[in-house]
């Protein structure tokens, strides 16, 4: 095929950022491979009476139960936290609930302030340009004023937090804690051509009113208007190098199942915390026998998955707690920065959550043996619809060089590219830090008046936040990629997702790695010039 200044792989929430941000440039020839396929809005699950099943079938987050050909194997028995992803135009994000905070100060700077984790080799306010832009494109609703972060310029109203997030924030205040109505990707109001929020649904199945900031409906419109190829069903199992050991273009299947070869002067991966070391690991030369990057045995390492606890309170009120975007509502991080007088580093944020819908009510209920069927199965049913509210406790998860993602060679995808293994633990930090979590959120939903009737930690299938894999440093020997996500070593190969990160945070990564793609981008384009001459 022709060759083309630019391609991108993988098409999710920084693929998308990527996309846009260089095609500005009205010269550039790019061309984005997406190895899932386009959905179709009119046909996600908020078009249809039992919407609820699909979060366990097309619609799931985890690749065993939804069976997609575009899906690989990921073997994650190894570790207490399954493995969440979606691969399909738009990413994750068609599926992610929309939760969308920016990263502290703190967060990049933990070594310095608290003797944990590593720095990161660029600042808050290196990237603060950036956040802004990013939530302008997405469309975020919030409040300014937050007393946890530096302002905000702008934002749309916020979510409406309901007579739940009214209860659970008079809490707060009873307590004397932080809190604050949710970051959402979610248009309160009309927003970038896009309509508002009509509570069709979970955001966590598609957002058939367009209404959520997926990057199909913010960043690729403008992306393909201005001249970008997005090539669906198109599975990249190799970067390829040229004679000098610069990238020259990437092989891929193509949706007819033909091997392909797409010439490039830059490479730009965008493949997740996973789907990037896996795509690294796999693609191998004499210059890079263990994979592209991995001179050092850096690639895959430093594995963080946000551990989450989960604490489940009913009401005797009908709180309407169903009724909202159920990742949305409000959030405290009253315990985010570390406390001398805790037993732990760092610290995480509470994301107070909505009830569960009716199925779920009902099927949970029913397992957990408090809403039996039979005659007084709608009385007892009622006694929990609408009345119950959840505290999920993001954990910062701190990075370990063994906590990792190696390729799986016994099991490969339909294309024959090897899936992967996860090898994953708890450290005793994080124990400590979800313990005190579970207390807390017992203690915040007793003083609302509710009585807890769900605790515990690690969640199983909360994986969906996957980071480190393809750090970012100065040093070649600690890091995988400077500071601007350029292969150490290899000039012309930029990574621009979740994998970079050098630390997690306590909150999900979307904001945070947006904004690194964009400031990335925008040095990329400054200096594409001199990197096609080079290569």
């Amino acid at each position: 095929m022709n060759s083309v200044d630019v391609v991108i792989v993988g098409s999710g929430a920084s693929g998308a950022a990527a996309a846009w941000s260089l095609s500005r440039d009205a010269n550039l020839r790019i061309v984005c491979l997406e190895q899932g396929g386009q959905g179709d809005p009119k046909q996600y699950p908020t078009t249809l009476a039992n919407w609820e099943l699909s979060r366990h079938g097309l619609a799931s987050s985890k690749p065993s139960e939804r069976n997609n050909h575009a899906d690989y194997p990921i073997d994650d028995t190894n570790s207490p936290i399954s493995i969440a992803n979606f691969n399909g135009f738009g990413g994750s994000t068609i599926l992610y609930s929309g939760h969308f905070p920016r990263f502290h100060p703190s967060d990049f700077r933990t070594k310095q302030l608290d003797g944990v984790g590593d720095d990161w080799p660029l600042s808050y306010q290196d990237l603060e340009p950036y956040f802004t832009l990013n939530e302008k494109m997405m469309g975020i609703a919030g409040l300014v004023g937050d007393p946890a972060y530096p302002e905000y310029e702008n934002l749309l109203p916020p979510v409406p937090m309901g007579p739940a997030g009214q209860k659970i924030a008079n809490a707060f205040n009873t307590l004397g804690w932080h809190w604050w109505p949710s970051y959402s990707a979610i248009n309160t109001r009309s927003h970038g051509g896009r309509g508002s929020c009509i509570n069709l649904g979970p955001c966590n199945t598609g957002c058939t009113q367009g209404a959520k900031g997926s990057v199909d409906v913010t960043y690729w419109p403008i992306a393909k208007r201005q001249g970008v190829e997005i090539r669906t069903e198109c599975s990249v199992y190799d970067i390829s190098l040229n004679q000098h050991d610069k990238v020259n273009g990437v092989h891929y299947v193509d949706a007819k199942g033909l091997q392909q070869f797409q010439e490039a002067s830059v490479v730009i991966l965008a493949c997740s915390g996973i789907g990037t070391p896996r795509l690294l690991l796999n693609s191998k030369s004499v210059a890079f026998p263990n994979g592209l990057l991995n001179e050092y045995g850096n690639v895959g390492r430093h594995l963080m998955l946000h551990p989450l606890a989960y604490t489940e309170a009913v009401f005797e009120d009908d709180l309407k707690s169903s009724i909202g975007p159920q990742g949305c509502c409000i959030l405290s991080q009253q315990f985010y920065e570390t406390d001398m007088d805790r037993d732990f580093s760092r610290g995480y944020t509470m994301q107070i959550l909505r009830g569960a819908p009716p199925m779920e009510t009902a099927v949970s209920g029913y397992m957990m043996r408090r809403i039996p069927l039979g005659p007084e199965h709608h009385k007892e049913f009622a006694k929990y619809f609408n009345r119950t509210v959840g505290i999920a406790v993001i954990a910062e998860d701190l990075p370990h060089a063994e906590n990792c993602v190696v390729l799986d060679d016994e099991n490969c995808d339909i294309n024959g590219m090897p899936g992967v293994k996860i090898h994953y633990t708890l450290d005793d930090n994080t124990k400590k830090m979800l313990a005190h979590g579970v207390e807390r959120s017992k203690h915040v939903l007793e003083t609302a008046g509710g009585r807890v009737i769900s605790s515990f930690a690690p969640v199983k299938n909360a994986g969906w936040h996957l980071m480190g894999t393809a750090r970012m440093g100065h040093d070649p020997k600690t890091s995988v990629v400077n500071s601007f996500g350029q292969g150490h070593n290899v000039e012309n190969l930029f990574v621009v997702d979740s994998s970079i990160f050098t630390t997690s945070g306590a909150v999900n990564p979307v904001a945070t790695a947006q904004a690194l793609t964009l400031k990335i981008c925008d040095h990329l384009r400054n200096n594409l010039s001199d990197l096609e001459r080079s290569t």
